[in-house]
């Protein structure tokens, strides 16, 4: 997390870096000649980069914000557990298989008395990519195998036992799509998540921090409370490899995002999530502290509030949350007896 973000430049930032290297070398001009006084051309320039860090991030295409997920600075799901919560005990394997590093869990104190909520013990678990060559290999870009779900799973459960919620953090580009992961069951591993999370008895808050690529993020991610970063996505399919099957080219990706309106502001006009929580500006891995800060407070109101519905409320209204998905509205044309109105639910 050390490392400067310039070092991975996206290109819609090229311009705002170079105004911002000018900057940098008046000022040290400055510092280097106290006899030359450059204050006012420094003012004049420090107020061209905020107009223009304002207008850059203010004004993100979908296809811009996919790419700022993806950003290989951006906090990962230990760098959220390290930041919010105390004494973390990862626990390890699904007792089937083995274990998967491409998804972290364990039990930890959640920092709650922090952002305006209370301390207490939670079972946190997230998908991890990597740092480097190894950690991604050894974790697979954050792609889990059956029997990352499975240990996701027997987590869950083990959090129900004790009456502890459940937060899951969501970053991954899908599930990992190879020939032992389909063998082992990889399609009915999550299809049993899906299941079980459904009726879980504690509350569970659902955290996007990066990428939410299909089933691979939805294994674990049904929950009471669907919370999303500001530039992270979530969506059926990436923008290439939609682009991929509908153009047969990865050349539109830019308009595969747009189609697939998967960010945080187009789903939740869509009622797929609940919360937005907002970004530094230039994302999360320009200000750490603040998106942790932004993340704790989300995650703490959640907690508030669903502490107060006992078992059988919250699995009501977890049912009917994900019930109402996908509903639309069929208005007849006159041929249907005046025109009546038929709710679909999908």
């Amino acid at each position: 997390m050390a490392t400067s973000p310039d070092r991975y430049l996206l290109d819609f930032e090229k311009p705002l870096v170079e105004l911002e290297q000018r900057l940098d070398e008046m000022r040290a001009l400055d510092a280097r000649d106290p006899e030359t006084d450059l204050s006012a051309q420094i003012a004049s320039l420090e107020e061209r980069v905020e107009e223009l860090r304002a207008s850059i991030y203010r004004n993100l295409t979908r296809w811009q914000r996919v790419q700022i997920a993806r950003h290989p600075l951006r906090p990962y799901t230990l760098d959220y557990i390290e930041a919010l919560t105390e004494g973390f005990v990862e626990l390890h394997g699904d007792r089937a298989a083995g274990d998967d590093p491409a998804i972290v869990g364990g039990l930890a104190t959640f920092k709650g008395s922090r952002y305006d909520g209370r301390d207490q013990t939670i079972m946190v678990i997230g998908h991890q990519k990597g740092r480097d060559v190894a950690s991604r290999k050894h974790r697979r870009f954050g792609m889990p195998n059956p029997e990352g779900y499975r240990k996701a799973l027997r987590l869950m459960k083990m959090a129900a036992k004790f009456g502890k919620p459940v937060v899951t953090l969501l970053d991954t580009p899908g599930a990992y799509p190879g020939l032992e992961a389909e063998e082992r069951g990889q399609a009915e591993a999550i299809a049993r998540n899906l299941f079980e999370m459904a009726r879980l008895p504690v509350p569970i808050v659902v955290v996007v921090i990066g990428e939410g690529a299909s089933g691979g993020a939805l294994g674990i991610g049904v929950g009471d409370r669907i919370l999303m970063l500001e530039n992270a996505w979530y969506s059926v399919i990436s923008p290439e490899s939609c682009s991929s099957i509908l153009w047969r080219s990865w050349d539109y990706k830019e308009e595969a995002a747009r189609a697939l309106k998967l960010t945080a502001s187009d789903l939740i006009q869509h009622h797929v999530i609940d919360e937005i929580v907002p970004e530094p500006i230039g994302g999360a891995h320009r200000d750490p502290a603040t998106a942790f800060r932004n993340v704790g407070r989300a995650v703490a109101r959640a907690l508030n509030e669903l502490v107060l519905l006992n078992a059988s409320e919250l699995l009501d209204a977890r049912l009917a949350k994900f019930d109402r998905m996908g509903a639309y509205q069929v208005t007849g044309d006159g041929a249907t007896q005046g025109g009546a109105n038929v709710r679909v639910n999908l």
